[in-house]
């Protein structure tokens, strides 16, 4: 089952596509790295997906609801949290626990309070005296308070030091095993996604590089070295996503299709932040290769 579709998916601003042609499902129950550089298009799909933005083209779909169209429905099952969670700075902790059980139906005050007090967040501090990363926490602890079943969190954790980044992530996987949601965490910093993540949607100007199971990506990819005249020959039995040639050897970054036969290759393991940065170099080179129009580039 999926918990959100998107078919065509395509946002424009102006003459530029922040999005453009995007087919996506995000499975039910898993935890997905939405992972690409800056002016990827995270951002803008996460927008369309939490109804903040009407699409130019396609559509988004999310428990089989329209985010805008139906509303009513769609956001009392999701919690959302960005990069800069808008807190009131003058209210209290205890004044934001208080407005979030006014505004859902399905809030849990006592969970929200007891993951407070663990990560020694005191009530009656106020928003404007909390840290980054404790602003960071309370933001994640009043999303996951509303009970939802779909959690989207755009960069929440991109101006946070590495002490605030694992205690959020920590908070993340606890609540992800409690309450059994499909989380969608987009992030540039793939060590923090590694530990934690299950799924992966690899975006790059606008559109999917790689979509699927983290641990089945990783085993599927290999770095074969060998010598530069059969690269053109792996070609036809195995995806290339990344050829580096010298004079006497080549190394090539494959995604296995069948069992490598030619044994003048060497065959190695990669990990995953080798083969994000493979794909995103590749999706860089392939932008400026293939000529687009205007109305196509995106910005």
């Amino acid at each position: 089952m999926n918990v959100v579709e998107a078919r065509g998916l395509g946002k424009r601003y102006g003459r530029t596509w922040a999005l453009r042609d995007l087919d996506l499902n995000v499975p039910s129950g898993r935890i997905v790295a939405l992972v690409g550089p800056n002016g990827a298009g995270k951002t803008t799909f996460l927008q369309l997906a939490m109804g903040f933005a009407e699409p130019s083209a396609g559509t988004v779909m999310c428990f089989g609801l329209s985010p805008r169209r139906a509303a009513g429905a769609f956001l009392p099952r999701v919690g959302y949290a960005a990069q800069d969670p808008p807190l009131f700075r003058r209210f209290s902790v205890s004044d934001l626990l208080e407005m979030g059980s006014r505004l859902n139906s399905r809030w849990d005050d006592s969970m929200a309070r007891a993951r407070l007090g663990r990560l020694g967040i005191a009530l009656n501090r106020s928003v404007s005296t909390l840290s980054g990363g404790m602003r960071a926490q309370v933001a994640l602890v009043l999303a996951l308070a509303k009970l939802p079943e779909l959690l989207i969190l755009d960069e929440p954790m991109a101006s946070l030091d590495p002490l605030a980044r694992h205690e959020f992530m920590q908070l993340l996987m606890e609540a992800s095993a409690e309450q059994g949601l499909t989380v969608v965490l987009s992030s540039h910093i793939i060590g923090d996604l590694r530990a934690t993540c299950d799924y992966l949607v690899l975006l790059t100007r606008g559109r999917t590089q790689l979509v699927g199971d983290m641990d089945s990506i990783v085993s599927g990819h290999k770095r074969l070295v060998g010598p530069p005249d059969l690269v053109d020959a792996i070609s036809h039995s195995q995806q290339v996503v990344q050829v580096d040639r010298a004079d006497r050897q080549a190394s090539v970054l494959v995604r296995m299709r069948q069992p490598l036969l030619d044994p003048r290759w060497e065959s190695y393991q990669v990990d995953l932040d080798q083969i994000v940065l493979a794909y995103l170099s590749r999706g860089s080179t392939d932008a400026i290769n293939h000529a687009e129009t205007p109305a196509q580039a995106i910005g």
